[in-house]
């Protein structure tokens, strides 16, 4: 439990924090690359789930994108921990929540905060801060954490 609410706590310290790169049709959601601690331990599912509600509801964000962005990256968490758990392959970590993200924030941004952009377009915009945030800067995290042994932490 104490690793799930450290997780959640860093979640929405560095949302806050990075706000104006963490909201928008555009944007890189710093926080976003935590979403491969599944990799390390179950117990940052929550953490991210938890999280990402708090950030939203921190952000202003408007129900819909409370609800559905946190399921983002709740689906994302949980796919980084069943796609990684046994193999360990930690190329793949970023993968889950950088195809979740990508598929269901745009829908959020057009439906619930009238963004009239082609949601295709959203999709490449949402996708290239996921690939930075997840895929780039998560990488370098996971590799960073690898490196250490934390308390609660199997990696």
């Amino acid at each position: 439990m104490t690793t799930a609410a450290l997780i959640a706590a860093v979640y929405i310290v560095v949302t806050v924090l990075f706000a104006a790169f963490s909201y928008g049709e555009v944007q890189v959601r710093l926080s976003e690359a935590l979403t491969i601690m599944p990799y390390f331990t179950p117990a940052a599912i929550p953490g991210l789930f938890i999280g990402c509600i708090l950030a939203n509801l921190l952000g202003g964000a408007i129900l819909p994108d409370i609800i559905f962005g946190s399921l983002a990256t709740l689906i994302g968490a949980v796919g980084t921990w069943l796609l990684t758990k046994g193999q360990k392959n930690k190329y793949l970590a970023p993968v889950p929540p950088i195809i979740a993200n990508t598929l269901i924030v745009p829908f959020v941004l057009y439906y619930g905060y009238g963004i009239n952009m082609p949601i295709p377009l959203m999709m490449l915009t949402v996708g290239a801060g996921e690939v930075i945030s997840c895929g780039v800067i998560g990488l370098i995290l996971l590799t960073a954490l690898e490196k250490v042994k934390l308390p609660g932490m199997e990696a």
